[in-house]
């Protein structure tokens, strides 16, 4: 997935900033303030409440920070 995109995108819910996972079977796009995880399935993220898990972001897997 492009980093440029990743970049533009925002949490649905609260608008807030997003991280780049790569942990577990699916990378995901995480929202540290909701606490919540989007896939990224087939390249595109799924921005949906519906589809997003819960994420603790104090888990001793470190999140992939995206460049500046």
């Amino acid at each position: 997935m492009d980093h440029r995109l990743i970049e533009m995108l925002v949490c649905p819910l609260c608008k807030g900033p997003l991280t780049l996972l790569r942990e577990g079977e699916l990378p995901a796009l995480a929202c540290r303030a909701d606490r919540l995880a989007f896939p990224i399935r087939d390249g595109i993220p799924l921005m949906l409440e519906s589809e997003a898990k819960p994420w603790d972001p104090d888990a001793p897997t470190p999140p992939v920070e995206l460049a500046p």
